[in-house]
Order: structure tokens, then C-alpha cells, then sequence
């Protein structure tokens, strides 16, 4: 059986961390180890708790959740973050994405969705859902500065983002393109360094961005 995944729950409301703690009890592999109300507590909590996936919402008094991302990133990298939130607002999505969340879903998200985007990111991968991806392509604007962008990536490692943006696996890559997994990850770092990002999700909003996620 696969190790326990520690959670802490973010969210000034307290009926929605009952209602969160509820339906991780029902599933098993999940332990709930802490709830903060605001952005602070949560950075707390989490270096005293060391979770493995904070479930963070945006919207907070004090500390909001892009900040409290943004720490946590800075602090506690091996820390995942996933955005619940009530607001579909996209330059919220984008920001929280950039800031380094590995996920980001809506409060009235179902529960199976909820739990394949928790395992991801405790797996250190980042999974959007179509919905989500739909949007942040959504956003791409044709500009010449796409043009220079794209010209920095090789022509693997464009064929890895797209890959990364269909929501594929490290493994799934590696086969999909006969290299192995290791090659696959200095890809990705090669990526990330390249558009000064630490992450898939922040890889993804920033190809979006800069036009290099076409349509299907």
C-alpha cells in the first residue's frame, strides 16, 4: 500500500475545513493533520506539521493564499500546494499557478477529482483538470515575444511541455518519447530554468502565456 498523505486544510470558513475533513476520513490514504484559518497559520502550521499537500484557499483574512503559496514555496519547496477555491477568476488561477501550486480546483469540485489532484501533487506532479487546462489556453495571445520564447526551447523539450500540458506523467513521457525518466526530468529542469519557474504548473501558465500551448 502507498504511504499516507499528510493534509492541511486552509480556509477561513470553517464549516468548508469540517466539511473537507468529512470526506477525507471516507477515503482511505489520507490523514488530515492540521486546519489554519488564514494564510499565517497555514505557513506555520505547515513548517510545524510538515504535510505533504496543503489544501489552500485564496481568500483569507490577513495572509491571503496567493502569499501563503508563495512562502510556503520559498520555505518549504518539498510542501504541495492546491488551490480550492469558491472564485473562477483567472488571473487568480494564473497567479496561483506562477506562484507554484500543483493544482486548482473549484469548492464545487467532486470528490474523485479532488482526491486524483491531492495524489498528484503529493507525487509531485500537477494536475489540471480540463476545465482548468481549457482556460489557461484560453489566455494565449499571438505576440512577437512568443516567437522569442519558443526559439529558446529545443525541439524536445517543446515536445515534454506539451506532454506536461496534457497532464502526462514523468513515466508517460519518457514512453511516449523513448528517452527514460531521468532524461525527461533534466527536460523539465532545463524548462523551468529557462522560463524561471520551479514547476509544472508554473511551466504551463507560462508557455499559456507566451503562446507556446496551442488549441487541440
Amino acid at each position: 500500500m502507498a504511504e499516507t498523505i499528510r493534509i492541511l486544510i486552509a480556509d477561513d470558513h470553517m464549516i468548508i475545513r469540517q466539511g473537507l475533513r468529512l470526506i477525507l476520513e471516507t477515503e482511505e490514504g489520507f490523514d488530515l493533520v492540521g486546519e489554519a484559518a488564514d494564510g499565517a497559520e497555514a505557513v506555520r502550521l505547515s513548517a510545524d506539521l510538515h504535510p505533504d499537500v496543503v489544501l489552500m484557499d485564496l481568500r483569507m483574512p490577513g495572509m491571503d493564499g496567493l502569499t501563503a503559496i508563495e512562502r510556503l514555496h520559498a520555505s518549504h519547496p518539498e510542501i504541495a500546494v492546491v488551490i480550492l477555491t469558491t472564485f473562477n477568476e483567472d488571473d487568480l488561477m494564473m497567479r496561483g499557478l506562477r506562484a507554484g501550486a500543483k493544482g486548482y480546483l473549484l469548492k464545487d469540485t467532486d470528490r474523485e477529482t479532488l482526491f486524483r489532484t491531492l495524489r498528484a501533487a503529493a507525487r509531485g506532479e500537477t494536475l489540471l483538470n480540463k476545465g482548468v487546462m481549457d482556460r489557461v489556453l484560453a489566455q494565449v495571445e499571438p505576440a512577437d515575444s512568443s516567437v522569442e520564447a519558443g526559439a529558446i526551447l529545443t525541439a524536445r523539450e517543446q515536445e515534454v511541455l506539451a506532454a506536461v500540458a496534457r497532464g502526462e506523467r514523468s513515466k508517460e513521457i519518457a514512453a511516449l518519447l523513448g528517452i527514460s525518466e531521468r532524461t525527461v526530468k533534466a527536460h523539465l529542469a532545463s524548462i523551468y530554468n529557462k522560463f524561471g519557474v520551479d514547476s509544472r504548473a508554473g511551466a504551463i501558465a507560462v508557455a499559456a502565456q507566451q503562446g507556446l500551448l496551442p488549441h487541440e
